[in-house]
């Protein structure tokens, strides 16, 4: 493990480059089958010091994350909307918080991110994207990078399929993993878009996320119907799409047949850039921050 001085230099500390070993953790979990129709499980406590807020955007309906070190009163954000960084930025100044990192788990396509507007808000907030998205960002991350904030950490790892550029944040100390638009709760994101491949993300979500400890918490970036969170167990055993087969998994994606997102033409190029910089207006122009 070895902290990062190269291209990032002093921006990145408190990020680690390639724990590798971490990846061994993941496959060694399963060493026993497991009972695939035993979908109930005892989750991981969170630890006294590890503070988490799960927040919410209605018309996107995209959940946004907030975690912190409660002693040393470092914070993170996972997948902010930019409608709502008052929101987050007033929570976090609110609870005597200094927010660290402002992460995305891929480009979104179906809303603008709030990242570049929390650094302009929020002083000393870096925002971070997956190196495989084409996004900009203070610093991009790539497989087994670790993101700190206080004494806990977040694992990148890799889970292209919906876009190519996707990870999912693992928490491995609490038991909880940020998954994106990679799976859903019951669900997964389209494959239809940008570099998105179904059969990537079959690969992706049954090697990496199902290869999780099975009483692992799963948040996922969007929720139609209301749920907040599922686990490894009832994704592996419930999901009615990724347990079929992987050719029953890729018709099914191939003939879903949605229109397109709404809000893409937009929120594509904003994504692209507003890891560094703050969209000025309605026109969705980048202005330096």
């Amino acid at each position: 493990m070895a902290i990062t001085t190269g291209i990032f230099g002093n921006v990145a500390r408190g990020y680690t480059r390639g724990c590798k070993h971490m990846y061994g953790r993941i496959s060694r979990a399963f060493t026993s089958p497991a009972n695939q129709n035993d979908t109930l499980t005892e989750p991981i406590p969170f630890s006294k010091n590890f503070l988490f807020r799960q927040l919410f955007d209605p018309t996107s309906y995209t959940y946004t994350y907030m975690l912190a070190d409660i002693s040393k009163r470092e914070a993170i954000l996972i997948d902010p909307v930019i409608e709502w960084v008052a929101r987050d930025a007033k929570i976090i100044e609110d609870l005597g918080l200094k927010l660290r990192y402002a992460l995305n788990t891929h480009m979104h396509a179906d809303h603008i991110t709030g990242s570049g507007k929390l650094k302009s808000l929020l002083p000393g907030c870096q925002s971070i994207i997956s190196q495989s998205s084409g996004a900009q960002a203070d610093i991009l991350v790539g497989p087994s990078d670790q993101i700190n904030f206080g004494k806990h950490q977040l694992t990148v790892l890799p889970t292209p399929g919906h876009t190519q550029g996707c990870v999912t944040y693992v928490c491995f100390e609490q038991g909880i993993a940020f998954t994106g638009d990679a799976l859903l709760i019951r669900g997964c994101g389209r494959t239809d878009f940008q570099g998105g491949s179904a059969k990537i993300l079959y690969n992706s979500v049954h090697t990496v996320i199902f290869n999780l400890p099975r009483n692992f918490r799963l948040y996922p970036a969007h929720d139609y119907s209301g749920r907040t969170v599922t686990t490894v167990a009832e994704e592996r055993a419930l999901n009615p799409r990724l347990t079929k087969s992987q050719d029953e998994f890729v018709s099914i994606m191939d003939n879903l047949n949605l229109d397109y997102p709404k809000m893409i033409d937009k929120a594509v190029p904003a994504n692209k850039v507003c890891g560094l910089y703050e969209l000025n207006g309605e026109n969705g122009e980048a202005k330096d921050i």
